[in-house]
């Protein structure tokens, strides 16, 4: 299992309701979380089989900026 961790601009919890079917889909449910506590508001996906490119274009598909920070 991969973990992968990105900068987004979700700043509160209603934006992460309206994400989370998404999210659910794509990644399984209990397979992801926002760090919304974090500056960069971090989502951490934990997946074997989701890829990078997927995440951000759902995340920009509902107007959030999000990019993959690396190790």
């Amino acid at each position: 299992m991969e973990i992968l961790v990105f900068k987004t601009s979700v700043a509160d919890p209603l934006s992460v309701k309206t994400l989370r079917p998404e999210l659910d889909r794509l990644a399984g449910k209990g397979q992801w979380n926002f760090d919304l506590s974090d500056c960069d508001n971090i989502l951490r996906i934990a997946s074997a089989k989701v890829r990078p490119e997927k995440a951000i274009q759902l995340l920009d598909y509902f107007g959030f900026a999000c990019a993959e920070l690396e190790d």
